[in-house]
């Protein structure tokens, strides 16, 4: 099965009887439910198939395969795309990397029939701050006996099982924590309650609750892997997550492209369409640029899980975070286009309100964009000092976004310090020897990116470690946010290096020039640069939204 046939499967989603398409998705949001009948699709694609290994009778050999399946979900509903399936993902992957060959078993079991496994890390008292939660575990003969809430967890009324994190020790640190898989038909009835739903703004369909437990009893197998060690799996196991996520949001923005084009062309304002307004063909062809930094730049982060396993504790949380903030931005600008159509809930343009709800708990759920600046704070003055401006390049097929893989290794996955940055080393090689005003406007935004890197080796370099924890100045994190642009325009520049003939010139034009544009400092483009680039950037999303492909780099055709 492909992203292919499970765009085939659920049809054309601009058909307003076609039972998963808008109109319908639409209806569902209202009632605030999830789409039953997206979710009787995805049972019979056998979504869940996805997050499970293939040598446990899945179909998850390769993460670039994973997020275009799951971008196909979110492209139509990100209510679905999470209430059904990356909320499993998010639990099972924990299983993966660290749980016993029973535990794998059940948990493929449970999920090639169907079924869910709840993530229930969260609890409202402490938000991403698992080092203090309360819930805990206290060891009772050969088991354990829990007790404390979870809050705030998808499907958890809903799901079969869970993988929650507890307490088992009282000291703080990291060594203190643990994770249990839960089977509720395992669990005596009266020792778990479950609590009344969380309502939300966004992502209204997802079935958000709590469960609380009472001295309730825990047999010892439940327990994945070692007593204390529930940081350390949920840090190297959220490296993949970390790593899909960017590239599954991509579809939400597609989607909300097509309904901008979409009025652009039909909305006539002044004796004309409004597509032939200047600032809205600029707008246009911005958000798309945003688009396709954000896909390439998570092509290579999800190969790097491949390919370089070990930089993942800094490549997954920078792609965290900036695609998050790209994608929140680019929203923010497309409701220009479509002005007051895009606070409406009814009508041909209902579903950018829609989407424009869900990707806001999107990109702060899971990991908040400051949480994943932190993250990478410690880790910057080592990349500074020891490999920025020093290492070579990276293979070339991790720039390859069509290229062959590995399968996936999760036990390569690492939550030490990288010592390497490869995707750096491929900028100071294609920047080597170009001057700032070199008159090929890429090699000037390599060279552009070059004198970024330089100040902000300094900066990280000049790091104290007061400045590498949650109590961080705000000029800390800045270095920490512009790392990220500058992580992601290298990575635009080598897919382009290694395989941009089968790309536009002005798709890595725009992209570098929003990324740059991050970076702060006078444009790299002259306006009549600018203004060319952004011209056939618009020409280009209108004739992919007419001819019925996608935006991103696969420009695939989709159902019309």
């Amino acid at each position: 099965m492909s992203a292919a046939e499970l765009d085939a499967l659920l049809g054309d989603a601009w058909d307003d009887r076609n039972p998963v398409g808008h109109t319908a998705v639409l209806a569902a949001d209202e009632r605030q439910d999830m789409l039953a009948e997206g979710e009787r699709a995805l049972d019979e694609y056998r979504l869940n198939a996805e997050f499970v290994p293939v040598a446990y009778g899945g179909r998850l050999e390769r993460a670039d395969r994973l997020a275009e399946v799951l971008r196909t979900v979110w492209r139509r509903d990100p209510s679905l795309g999470l209430g059904y399936g990356f909320s499993s993902l998010i639990a099972s992957v924990n299983i993966w990397t660290t749980g016993d060959e029973e535990q794998r078993r059940r948990a493929a079991g449970l999920l090639l029939a169907n079924g869910r496994i709840a993530a229930a890390f969260h609890e409202l008292a402490h938000g991403n701050d698992f080092a203090h939660a309360e819930c805990a575990a206290h060891p009772d003969g050969t088991g354990w006996r829990l007790s404390g809430r979870k809050e705030i967890v998808t499907n958890v009324r809903r799901a079969e099982a869970m993988v929650l994190f507890a307490r088992t020790g009282p000291g703080a640190g990291s060594r203190s924590h643990s994770q249990f898989l839960l089977t509720r038909d395992d669990l005596p009835a009266g020792a778990l309650r479950d609590l009344s739903r969380f309502h939300s703004s966004g992502m209204r369909g997802v079935q958000l609750g709590g469960v609380e437990f009472t001295d309730c009893p825990v047999p010892g197998d439940a327990l994945i892997g070692s007593p204390g060690q529930g940081i350390e799996v949920a840090l190297r196991s959220y490296q993949i997550t970390r790593s899909v996520g960017p590239a599954v949001i991509v579809g939400p923005l597609d989607t909300a492209l097509r309904l901008a084009v979409r009025c652009s062309l039909d909305r006539r304002v002044y004796g004309g369409a409004v597509a032939d307004l200047p600032y809205v063909r600029a707008v246009i062809a911005r958000a798309y640029a945003d688009l396709l930094a954000m896909d390439a730049f998570s092509a290579v982060i999800l190969r790097a899980l491949h390919l370089e396993p070990e930089s993942m504790a800094v490549y997954a949380p920078a792609a965290k975070y900036l695609t998050a903030r790209i994608l929140l931005d680019a929203f923010e600008d497309l409701r220009a286009v479509l002005g007051a159509r895009s606070y409406l809930r009814q009508g041909p343009y209902a579903m950018f309100q829609k989407l424009a709800r869900d990707v806001a708990p999107a990109t702060f759920a899971h990991v908040s964009l400051s949480a994943a600046l932190v993250t990478l704070l410690p880790q910057l003055p080592r990349l500074a000092r020891r490999s920025w401006l020093a290492d070579p390049s990276a293979t070339p097929s991790l720039f390859d976004p069509a290229g062959d893989l590995p399968a996936l290794s999760l036990e390569r996955l690492s939550t030490g310090m990288p010592r390497h940055d490869g995707v750096i080393g491929a900028l100071t090689e294609l920047a080597d020897g170009v001057p700032a005003g070199d008159s090929d406007p890429v090699r000037r935004f390599a060279a552009r990116c070059r004198d970024e890197l330089r100040k902000l080796r300094d900066g990280c370099a000049a790091l104290g470690p007061a400045d590498l924890t949650i109590d961080a100045s705000p000029a800390a994190f800045a270095l920490a946010d512009r790392y990220t642009a500058v992580l992601a325009a290298a990575s635009v520049l080598a897919v382009w290096q290694e395989c941009g003939t089968r790309y536009p010139e002005a798709a890595l034009l725009g992209a570098l020039d929003r990324l740059t544009g991050r970076m702060g400092g006078p444009p790299v483009l002259t306006s009549a640069e600018r203004e060319d680039m952004e011209r056939r950037l618009f020409d280009l999303a209108v004739a992919r939204c007419l001819d019925g492909r996608l935006l991103d780099l696969s420009a695939r055709s989709i159902p019309r």
